[in-house]
């Protein structure tokens, strides 16, 4: 085994345990190839904004190519659900097996840890108002928060109501859980209502154990990462993470390695596959398990990537909604994007190429929007010309 790992290795390392050394099925992807993107994963990040597709949907495209949305969807209902959604990475779908590892994640909510401070301190001053939602869900699940709308919150914590505050309190506590979605507004119901049996019951581990086990699942999505990257995965505690790498290390588990370019220790998986190439083109959410900690893809792809939502529209350097292009192992490009629905349009504001973009970036950046234009159901791309920032891939156009 190589104590040390050259930065290409090590990319190629990390996509090919995010499952992007896999072809793309040539039929239309079903329940087991989800199931496989999740095994490998692990998580997927939900997120509400939709100027493209909402970004839990993304990553499955990314690996499988065009897939029905119901796929995912279908995996979150009723009891025969693959799917749960908690709180992970972010708030997050996580395979079914996963809920007993995020009980002691529960338990502390329940106790005012482990969650938004705001939201903790707004727990202990309802508990009894807390309980009388609560028992709404026991008559009525499965019940959306909005349909107990009461006083609106003023100030911060978005000015969520009431309800709306408590349903998310049981929800972090594990007492509630999603039963579905209508659009993106959830409806909440008790677990033993929600989950497959089997899942319920199985053992609680204590927490110690299910942090191992956590790292396990992080070690093994990320093939190769510092102990910071593996813990943030799971937005774990460096107090939960306390001996656990020095564990799996010892077992042989995780295996210390140097990679090129990077001042801290990595961690190899013991089943890391070494591919000799990665022939992927894909884009990816800004909530990909492949870029969702900008160290990290600064580490492996030297690109520095924000999500410029949040920032004036006057103040962007790239766009609202950018999405990196990886092709084969390198994220190559960078393109501004928005499904335009009702006039059924891929608009492509901008598109830029990284610095040493190989000459075909355009054309394979182009099929690449051709393919998910098609996936979204748009009737065509129309595509903004270049601007003068960064390197504009101005030779994409639409034939």
């Amino acid at each position: 085994m190589k104590e040390k790992i050259s930065l290409a290795m090590a990319r190629r390392i990390a996509l090919a345990a995010q499952g992007f050394s896999d072809a793309r099925p040539t039929g239309t992807p079903d329940r087991r190839h989800l199931g496989r993107v999740l095994a490998r994963t692990g998580l997927l990040q939900i997120d509400s904004v939709s100027a493209v597709v909402r970004a839990h949907y993304m990553p499955l495209y990314s690996r499988l190519g065009p897939y029905p949305l119901s796929l995912l969807d279908n995996a979150a209902v009723t009891r025969k659900r693959t799917v749960f959604e908690y709180w992970a990475h972010e708030a997050s779908f996580l395979p079914v097996e996963t809920w007993p590892l995020m009980r002691w994640r529960m338990q502390r909510a329940e106790r005012g840890d482990e969650m938004y401070l705001g939201l903790a301190k707004w727990g202990r001053d309802h508990a009894a108002y807390i309980e009388e939602i609560y028992r709404e869900v026991v008559d009525r699940g499965p019940i959306a928060a909005s349909a107990l709308e009461g006083q609106k919150g003023s100030g911060g914590w978005w000015g969520w109501s009431h309800a709306k505050h408590a349903f998310e309190w049981l929800f972090w506590a594990g007492r509630i859980t999603t039963a579905q979605r209508r659009g993106f507004e959830r409806f909440y119901d008790l677990p033993e209502r929600v989950l497959p049996q089997v899942i319920l019951d199985l053992p609680v581990p204590v927490a110690e154990d299910a942090h191992r086990e956590l790292l396990r699942i992080s070690a093994r999505a990320h093939g190769v990462a510092t102990a910071s990257d593996l813990r943030d995965y799971f937005r774990l505690s460096p107090a939960d993470m306390k001996g656990r790498l020095e564990e799996l290390v010892e077992t042989g588990e995780l295996l210390p390695v140097r990679v090129e370019g990077w001042d801290k220790q990595a961690y190899l998986h013991k089943d890391a596959r070494f591919p000799r190439r990665i022939e992927a083109r894909a884009l990816l959410a800004p909530f990909d398990p492949v870029v969702f900690e900008r160290t990290r893809t600064e580490n492996l792809f030297k690109f520095r990537y924000r999500i410029e939502i949040y920032t004036p529209a006057e103040k962007r350097q790239y766009g609202y909604y950018v999405l990196p292009f990886l092709l084969g192992d390198r994220i190559v490009a960078r393109v501004d994007l928005k499904a335009d629905r009702p006039a059924s349009v891929l608009r492509v504001h901008a598109a830029y190429a990284e610095t040493g973009a190989p000459s075909e970036t355009a054309a394979q950046l182009f099929e690449e929007l051709k393919l998910m234009q098609s996936w979204l159901g748009l009737e065509r791309m129309e595509v903004t010309p270049a601007g003068d920032l960064g390197q504009p891939l101005a030779d994409i156009a639409v034939s």
